[in-house]
């Protein structure tokens, strides 16, 4: 009997745990945000659609807002948050064999509603016929108006590109995939409105669960490993790209799903551009290096940036700005808080930077004045879409952004000084914590090395 209660305890807790492993959250957390958007849309039901399978052959990478609601990564999976029912049904349909041979569990293929929570499964197939069926005249349609997001992409700045050259092309015109589908619900269903769901999205993205920034925080800290591999294999004579795959063998083999953006290395005249990643130069004792990486972990991105010289020893002019661009930071991160605005802290910038007797008309400390540090959200996209965001607003906890100094010297003599830092209930975490950032620290580690 001891043996037999052993067995069937053990068997229990293995179960656990297989259905535990197939999603990034516990099942609670997507329930949370499925019921969210529920109370955005009580007259109707939003309709999410998954990623299609790679029509090449490259690894399947789910939509963010699929996993963001759902957590599976099957393909052409689809879910409907019934907002009028309150309840959810996901469709999809593939074979075990497929499943496995894309390391799919078996478990969340043949127990879908156990694994996920999510109320009701269908077949893929049934789709059509289940919304048929399902649709009165007054039952509002919602799905998302603006491109979803594979991991590295950004949902507006995808439409930008798309838009620019695809849709605005005159050879071509095509519509995103996702206003097709619009376009298609409005063919097909004449009686029902279509609307966007994407601003309620937006807006439930903006703030992350602890469980969300438990994630953040290791991608953040893998990309400070990442970041630290390379300024301890840098000096005069090393080529760029192998810095760059340096960077990349660093946070994949630490357990990065894939990097969050294409690792940025500027170095000499490259530094005119924000975002240069051709990889094309040896370095030089003279060059100053802005290294801008980030891991992507479980579907959340992180952005750290750090400049460091090539030759381990800072120059006078290098030192001058990189010691500026530490101060402004130092001021942001100790006033970052819940209830105080970037506003008010660039006011705060201000009178620091004319205490030491700058002009703070001058150009450069434009973007430190206004922002307070600020660059951008931080999530499941790098670039985090958010419906409303004003520079005056205060800071919430669970909000995550980019602290993100920069400043130029001269022409080759750039700064990037940046964490990934979340709003906590009493103060702020730099979830990027650990890098040497002074430039005593930052010489001692290079030379160390």
């Amino acid at each position: 009997m001891i043996k037999s209660a052993f067995f069937l305890t053990l068997t229990l807790c293995l179960s656990v745990i297989e259905v535990h492993a197939q999603l990034i959250f516990e099942k609670d957390e997507y329930a949370n945000r499925r019921e969210k958007l529920m109370d955005n849309i009580p007259d109707g039901i939003a309709i999410i659609r998954g990623a299609s399978e790679p029509l090449g052959d490259t690894p399947f990478s789910q939509y963010n807002n699929m996993m963001y609601f759902a957590g599976v990564e099957i393909p052409d999976a689809i879910l409907i948050v019934d907002g009028e029912r309150r309840e959810s049904t996901l469709f999809f349909t593939i074979g075990e064999q497929h499943a496995d041979g894309e390391n799919i569990p078996l478990v969340l293929v043949r127990e879908p509603v156990k694994v996920t929570g999510i109320e009701n499964y269908l077949p893929y197939e049934d789709f059509s016929e289940t919304l048929k069926g399902r649709l009165k005249r007054s039952t509002v349609i919602y799905t998302p108006f603006s491109p979803e997001e594979y991991i590295g992409e950004n949902s507006m700045e995808k439409y930008n590109k798309f838009r620019r050259s695809v849709t605005e092309n005159e050879w071509d015109g095509r519509l995103t995939r996702e206003m097709q589908f619009v376009e298609v619900l409005n063919q097909r269903f004449p009686d029902n409105q279509v609307l966007n769901c994407t601003p309620f999205i937006w807006e439930l993205r903006k703030i992350k669960s602890k469980a969300e920034i438990d994630v953040l925080r290791q991608a953040a800290q893998l990309s400070v490993e990442a970041h630290k591999a390379v300024i301890r294999n840098t000096r005069p004579g090393v080529a760029e790209v192998k810095l760059a795959a340096l960077f990349q063998q660093v946070c994949m083999s630490g357990g990065a799903r894939e990097l969050a953006f294409g690792t940025i290395i500027m170095s000499d005249k490259n530094h005119a551009y924000g975002h240069y990643m051709q990889y094309d130069r040896t370095l030089q004792e003279e060059d100053f290096i802005i290294l801008d990486g980030g891991a992507n972990v479980d579907y959340y991105a992180s952005d750290v940036s750090t400049t460091f010289p090539a030759s381990g020893k800072f120059s006078e002019t290098q030192r001058e700005i990189y010691e500026l661009g530490l101060f402004v930071r130092e001021i942001c991160q100790s006033l970052y808080r819940p209830g105080i605005s970037l506003t008010e802290i660039g006011a705060v910038v201000k009178g620091e930077l004319e205490k030491l007797g700058f002009d703070t008309t001058d150009p450069r400390f434009k973007l430190w004045i206004r922002d307070g540090g600020f660059n951008h959200s931080i999530g499941m996209a790098v670039h985090d879409r958010m419906l409303d965001f004003d520079r005056g607003e205060p800071l919430k906890p669970g909000f995550v952004f980019a602290c993100d100094i920069m400043g130029k010297a001269d022409e080759v003599t750039g700064i990037r000084i940046e964490d990934t830092v979340v709003i906590t209930e009493d103060g702020v975490e730099i979830l990027s914590a650990g890098l040497p950032r002074t430039i005593d620290e930052i010489e001692a580690f290079m030379k160390n090395n």
